[in-house]
């Protein structure tokens, strides 16, 4: 009786007015009246119900990722700054090149403003793996470090691990950490030469 009345239904979604005006058969022989037609129809909505379910799943699966994804933040906190004038400068290194003075070989650069002598950078969305993090006090705010003639910094400069170079800037050994994902918070302090 369960299968009939379910048949029944079926050809009911198929074909309403099918199954009303011939109640009696439709209970006795479901199919009966059911043509190619109805079977094709039904074929149908079961591919688009699978072709739904698929995209369904697709979509989850990207959601998922991309919110994993920006959930990996590396947030650094400067301190030692003399002024609150200007603002901080911020690059994230995934490699020795270009660190710490090519800020275009960085895989991301952040700007902060100074308050209370104090800034903060963040990087998210940042993948797994071995980072460096350079930093200068820009307080003139024109966009890049201003040296003398011997080209030592005017301005303060930093890196992570609190890494300070011996006759040049510091190598991206000195200032390396592991990034294993999730939220890590650094404490950088800010170096005037």
């Amino acid at each position: 009786m369960i299968k009939i009345a379910q048949s029944c239904h079926l050809i009911t979604l198929i074909n309403p007015s099918r199954c009303r005006s011939q109640n009696r058969r439709c209970l006795i022989d479901p199919w009966s009246h059911a043509t190619d037609r109805d079977f094709e129809n039904l074929l149908r909505i079961g591919r688009v119900f699978a072709v739904l379910a698929v995209c369904l799943g697709s979509l989850a699966s990207c959601l998922a990722q991309a919110a994993s994804r920006q959930e990996n933040v590396i947030h650094v906190d400067v301190v030692g700054l003399r002024t609150n004038k200007g603002q901080v400068l911020c690059a994230l290194y995934a490699s020795a090149e270009g660190f710490p003075k090519d800020s275009q070989r960085a895989i991301r650069r952040d700007t902060s403003s100074i308050s209370e002598k104090k800034a903060s950078c963040e990087f998210s969305g940042i993948e797994p793996g071995t980072h460096a993090v350079s930093l200068f006090h820009d307080e003139n705010s024109n966009g890049k470090l201003d040296t003398n003639f011997l080209g030592i910094p005017r301005e303060g400069v930093g890196a992570s691990n609190d890494a300070r170079g011996h006759m040049g800037p510091p190598k991206f050994d000195a200032a390396r950490f592991q990034f294993s994902g999730g939220r890590l918070t650094l404490k950088v302090t800010i170096n005037y030469l």
